[in-house]
């Protein structure tokens, strides 16, 4: 039988008989693999198991978690009516910007109105794929993760327009995993029930650009003082840089830093297409120029927020400007004086506070300083403070002893003196014998005025203060005479008032006119029909006193070349020094001291108080005619009546319903108490100062 090659049997790995060809290795036959243990074939099922496992819980767990979310949602509604703080705005008389409080916004604008570089900067820079993505940017997200991870910090955030509507609009600023879970929820709702363009606009109108501006009418208003609708495409750049980093990248804040920031905006809406880089040259070659809106001088802040307490007053729910009686010129004038003073004599006398209130004789504030530094103390020492007023006071004795018949020739003799426990003692060790009343004015002599309180009755002087405007508790000893009760600078300058204008009642106050958003008039102050409290002849005996200090007495350097009265006032071991004076047109106080309490370096009210008044009155009244004190005979028509105690709205007037005539009482001399010792160091604090057993000059 033949054999063909078919039938034969293959040959072995060797070659032919089995033989390995010259040269070559053996090889080795392959060998079967051997089966896994099954150990290992256990651990690896468990593991793809417990990987689907986890998937299939995870995703349940973030379906769980979108579920909560999305029923814990705020009320959608509130889209309609976002909850904000009205807005006050405070102008001066001239009807330049002070401050504003609370939250500004602008007018509500359309995609239309605005300048179309406005919406496509902001969206260059904030959510370039905006018009791309529904709600939430994955491909954003993952680019700003990706980012994050290689600068090794927070460099660009992943949220989208959408995202921050919903958050702004609906969520608190919380940042947790919750709120992130609703913020998209919320996100994706938004999408599907309005448009793009809608978001967008929702967006523009109430986002924050800093300086308490929402929205970009607000914030175009503010930093350039026009409208959105009027925006320069750099303008338009400046704003879009601004919803990063509003206080950061403001251009009232840094120029320079908000430009940069502007550069790198024109850059990114070269790279989304809105420019072309010759284009984005040409508007970066433009400067940031800010509108002309007032920069507020610190100082204005204390008047500010003196007014701003008498506003909120009114309880009113919208947007209100208030035009206010503060007088610019004034304000800078006084603010001048004070640190002019302190900066050049302040250390070496150990001041280092003072405070200032300037009103019109019928009480009409038209500066206010209450402090050195509103930044570093909002505390207003001009309002706030009370403080022992020394021979300030002194007018409300002599003001109760003219009423009950004295007059001001009368004599008295300056000499030792006791009143019980008590004995006062002159600034100067010496005493100058026979005086009339008119020379111990002028002089500030101390046993004079506690002789004359002694006879007109502690009780008598403290309701003639309290009918002049002084609403701070007195005590009922016989040192009050010198000042030794406690009240503010306010209450005194009021109370000084009454003289510069003839007698009348005064109640401070610093708001002519409210109007809401719309313009319409919701308060406008009328002109005073405050009824007479100090009859004429009375008026013009204390103004005939009070010009000799200033003519020839304690406070000679307040002299202004103008007819003026005054008072000087200095409290035991020179810890408050005061000035109080008034022309026919300005009254003012002034007030120096430390908050620590600490004595000055023989500060009296004749030395820094009068040369600050000096400076202040004569810059303040320039250009001003100088006009004679209203003295005069006593009108017969005019009838005292008494001041109600109350007020209304913080400092407004209201009608006084009572009317009594002053009549001369007895002059039976008074019984009185000593003097209390002075106050524990635990009364002392800043803006108070303790009862002492004396006053000064």
């Amino acid at each position: 039988m033949r054999v063909t090659p078919n039938d034969r049997p293959p040959l072995s790995a060797g070659g032919p008989r089995g033989r390995t060809p010259k040269g070559e290795a053996p090889k080795q036959q392959r060998r079967a693999p051997k089966p896994r243990p099954a150990w290992r074939v256990a651990l690896r099922r468990f593991a793809l198991r417990f990987v689907l496992l986890g998937f299939v819980w995870g995703a349940v767990g973030v379906g769980l978690l979108i579920a909560w979310a999305a029923s814990t949602l705020p009320d959608t509604s509130q889209l309609a009516e976002p909850s904000r703080h009205p807005s006050i705005t405070l102008r001066a008389a001239d009807d330049s910007l002070i401050a504003t409080y609370g939250d500004l916004y602008g007018e509500e604008l359309k995609l239309s109105d605005l300048p179309k570089a406005l919406p496509e900067a902001v969206i260059a820079t904030e959510d370039r794929r905006f018009y791309h993505h529904f709600g939430i940017d994955p491909v954003g997200l993952a680019r700003a993760l990706f980012v994050d991870l290689r600068a090794g910090q927070m460099v660009q955030g992943g949220s989208t327009i959408t995202q921050q509507v919903a958050k702004n609009l609906f969520l608190t600023p919380d940042k947790t995993l919750l709120r992130k879970v609703q913020e998209a929820v919320l996100a994706i709702w938004l999408e599907r029930h309005f448009t793009k363009d809608q978001l967008l606009e929702i967006y523009l109108n109430r986002v924050y650009f800093g300086a308490g501006t929402w929205g970009v009418d607000a914030a175009s208003r503010r930093y350039f003082g026009k409208s959105a609708r009027q925006l320069t495409p750099y303008e338009c750049a400046v704003l879009a840089g601004l919803v990063k980093a509003p206080t950061r990248f403001s251009p009232a804040r840094d120029q320079v830093r908000a430009a940069t920031r502007t550069a790198q905006v024109l850059a990114n809406m070269v790279a989304a297409g809105y420019l072309s880089a010759d284009e984005a040259n040409a508007i970066q070659k433009q400067s940031i120029v800010l509108g002309k809106v007032p920069i507020t001088r610190p100082g204005m802040r204390y008047f500010a927020d003196w007014v701003e307490d008498q506003a909120a007053t009114f309880g009113l729910s919208g947007d209100i400007t208030v035009v206010t009686t503060l007088d610019p010129k004034m304000q800078m004038a006084a603010e001048n004086a004070l640190e002019a003073v302190l900066a050049k004599d302040g250390a070496k006398a150990a001041a280092s506070q003072a405070a200032l209130v300037a009103m019109s004789p019928d009480g009409a504030v038209r500066a206010m300083v209450g402090g050195r530094d509103y930044q570093a103390s909002q505390f207003n020492r001009a309002v706030q403070a009370v403080r022992q007023p020394g021979s300030s006071f002194k007018p409300f004795v002599y003001l109760t002893a003219l009423e009950r018949g004295m007059r001001p020739d009368d004599h008295f003799v300056d000499g030792p003196t006791r009143i019980g426990n008590w004995q006062p003692h002159d600034f100067e060790p010496r005493y100058m014998g026979d005086v009339t009343m008119a020379e111990a004015v002028a002089e500030s002599i101390n046993t004079v005025a506690a002789q004359v309180m002694q006879k007109v009755g502690v009780h008598n002087v403290i309701a003639t203060a309290h009918r002049l405007g002084i609403t701070s508790d007195l005590n009922e000893d016989a040192s009050l005479a010198l000042g030794t009760g406690e009240v503010s600078l306010m209450e005194l300058t009021t109370a000084y008032s009454t003289f510069a204008n003839g007698g009348y009642a005064v109640w401070p106050y610093g708001i002519s006119s409210i109007r809401d958003a719309s313009g319409k008039v919701f308060y406008q102050r009328q002109p005073n029909t405050n009824g007479r409290i100090i009859q004429a002849q009375y008026v013009s005996d204390m103004d005939r006193m009070l010009q000799g200090v200033i003519q020839h007495g304690t406070g000679k350097a307040a002299a202004i070349g103008r007819p003026a009265a005054g008072k000087t006032g200095t409290t035991s071991d020179f810890r408050d020094a005061w000035f109080m004076g008034y022309t026919a047109d300005l009254v003012a106080g002034i007030w120096f001291g430390n908050d620590d309490n600490s004595p000055m370096v023989k500060v009296t009210g004749g030395s820094l108080p009068a040369r600050a008044w000096h400076d202040f009155m004569t810059e303040a009244l320039k250009g001003m005619p100088a006009r004679p004190l209203p003295t005069g005979p006593a009108d017969e028509t005019d009838t005292p009546v008494a001041a109600n105690e109350g007020q209304d709205h913080a400092g407004f007037m209201r009608v006084l319903e009572e009317a009594t005539k002053v009549a001369p009482a007895t002059m039976a001399p008074a019984t009185v108490t000593p003097a209390r010792a002075p106050a524990t160091a635990g009364e002392e604090r800043p803006g108070w100062m303790p009862p002492v057993n004396g006053g000064g000059r």
